[in-house]
């Protein structure tokens, strides 16, 4: 199985996949590693990414994902923001759980002002918004509780 922790940036989708991964032992992921080279000059210039940058990336997530099928278990941070992105990753397929870290947009605008040498700028935060599509079959969080609460929230969850 593969726990996919989605979001837009500055959710902490990284923090809780690591957090959440050392707690229950499993393999964690940043799907922003897979990103291809022309994504993150993209980005980090301010430039949203548009479907066709992405699909080469969701391909290699999609690789991944399945790589987890029925085998062990892991954990991925991704931004997955629309139901057709998701389903590229096998969204509804019995090996894949959701878990949407969702907040206040202040709030995480104020962790992207804080945030340093990370290659997405807070200006690209609105188009973020804008793509969410909050709709899935799993666990959705409000990311104003602390990080070991969200933790033991998605464990208890997954141990139900």
């Amino acid at each position: 199985m593969i726990v996919v922790i989605w979001g837009v940036t500055g959710s902490g989708k990284t923090t809780i996949a690591r957090a959440l991964g050392q707690h229950l032992g499993w393999a964690w992921f940043d799907a922003d590693d897979y990103h291809p080279k022309a994504n993150l000059a993209k980005m980090a210039a301010g430039v949203a990414l548009n479907d066709a940058d992405r699909q080469p990336w969701l391909q290699r997530l999609s690789t991944l994902i399945d790589d987890y099928a029925g085998q062990k278990n892991a954990l991925l941070a991704c931004s997955a923001l629309q139901m057709s992105y998701r389903k590229t990753l096998g969204f509804g397929q019995d090996h894949v759980r959701s878990v949407l870290l969702n907040g206040n947009p202040a709030l995480i605008a104020q962790r992207l002002q804080q945030r340093q040498h990370h290659f997405m700028p807070a200006s690209l935060l609105d188009s973020q918004f804008d793509l969410l599509q909050p709709q899935h079959d799993g666990l959705t969080l409000d990311i104003g509780q602390k990080p070991d609460d969200l933790v033991a929230q998605i464990s208890d969850w997954l141990t139900d």
